[in-house]
């Protein structure tokens, strides 16, 4: 990176010079636009680099919310198969206990029915021919005997009222069981999806600060770009003003080289009111307004006196103005706050050589390429300066 050091026009002792010392600085202004075109082809790899990131960032910012939003639905049904595999268990506990008390009854059943059995059988013939003796005739015989067969059927009713009410309650149990066994199995496929979306998203979350990360990095580069844009964008503007103050430093010098050589070559070739050898208004060419800035170039260099009215011995800013627009026949004002309404006004944009540009407190002739002639201060006298150097609060045009 070059670094040029900004100065101060100094008025060249020869028009070759002031060439020279202009070629030198489109020379350098050349250089750092070469080199600010260099940045800005920087800039604008790291700004797409940046609009990349950003784009990469934001798709996937959008892919954690999905999975955010994905890992709450899993995690809502991992709680839902929870709750049922706790209302299954309570399930399966009653439905155990139900078993329990229809296998006990059937037994206590079965055990009765062979007791009874049991002691008919070791009865035989005896206890039918009992029946047959105790019994007050035949028809209580037949009774008695149908009374066995039915206590026999009651009880054979009931063994199988157990075992049917003992083999339901073992299907609703093993239902249960066969439904508590799918909920867990669906429980941990949902927590091994949950484990795997947990850890992408840790992972994702982890891609995404590295982008923030680079997306920062990014933008610093881009602002050390922008900062040495902006400085050499602010050398080439010191620069250009420089070297328009050499090209006005030129034309003054060149044209007074001009009136020199007719001074020396008539008799009689001053000007009656400027005191010394200088050439008089009607000599210069070009349009009235250029007339009057080419004129007051010749007196770059004189004194700044306060109240002063004379282009050779001194002037002060207005006094300045006032007599190179009287030397030309125009009557204008004596004081820099009367200029604001003189003649037609005009915007910077469109001055031309001749108006007259105004400050606050100040005035000056408008030269061209950005500049005016005026009677600056008693350190400075009759010098060009950027036309801008200050607020311009109206551009007047009378020539």
């Amino acid at each position: 990176m070059s670094i040029y050091l900004v100065v101060e026009p100094v008025r060249a002792t020869t028009i070759s010079d002031l060439q020279e010392q202009q070629r030198e600085l489109r020379e350098q202004q050349e250089e750092i636009r070469r080199e600010q075109e260099a940045e800005q082809e920087l800039l604008d790899a790291v700004d797409g680099e940046i609009s990349g990131l950003e784009g990469a960032a934001d798709a996937l910012g959008e892919e954690i919310e999905e999975f955010d939003q994905d890992l709450v639905v899993i995690l809502a049904s991992v709680d839902m198969i929870n709750q049922e595999i706790v209302i299954k268990e309570d399930n399966i506990l009653v439905t155990t206990a139900q078993y329990e008390e229809a296998k006990a009854a059937e037994e206590a059943q079965n055990e009765a029915m062979k007791l009874r059995i049991k002691f008919m059988y070791e009865q035989g013939e005896e206890s039918y021919l009992q029946i047959f003796f105790d019994s007050a005739g035949f028809g209580d015989v037949l009774n008695k005997v149908e009374y066995v067969e039915k206590l026999y059927d009651y009880d054979r009713s009931l063994l199988e009222e157990y075992q049917a009410a003992k083999e339901a309650t073992l299907a609703v149990k093993e239902q249960l069981e066969a439904e508590k066994a799918e909920l867990e199995a669906q429980q941990l496929e949902l927590e091994a999806e949950q484990a795997e979306l947990e850890r992408l998203l840790e992972e994702k979350k982890l891609i995404y600060e590295d982008y923030e990360v680079q997306i920062a990095k990014a933008k610093q580069e881009a602002e050390v770009y922008q900062a040495n844009i902006r400085r050499q964008t602010e050398q080439i503007r010191q620069l250009e003003a420089q070297e328009a103050a050499k090209k006005a430093e030129e034309i003054a010098a060149v044209k007074a080289a001009e009136e020199a050589k007719k001074a020396a070559a008539a008799s009689s070739g001053s000007n009656s009111g400027s005191g010394g050898n200088y050439a008089s208004p009607g000599s210069f060419s070009g349009s009235r307004g250029q007339q009057i800035a080419s004129y007051a170039c010749q007196f770059i260099g004189n004194p700044y006196v306060p109240g002063g009215t004379s282009l050779t011995q001194g002037a002060d800013c207005s006094g300045f103005v006032w007599r190179v627009y009287k030397d030309f026949g125009y009557s204008v004002p004596r004081t820099s706050y009367s200029f604001r309404s003189v003649g037609t006004g005009v915007s910077y944009q469109d001055a031309q050589p001749g108006d007259i540009i105004c400050y606050a407190g100040h005035v000056g002739i408008y030269i061209g390429n950005g500049y005016i002639v005026h009677a600056s201060t008693q350190k400075t006298g009759i010098k060009t300066t950027v036309a801008t150097y200050k607020e311009i609060l109206a551009v007047r045009r009378i020539a």
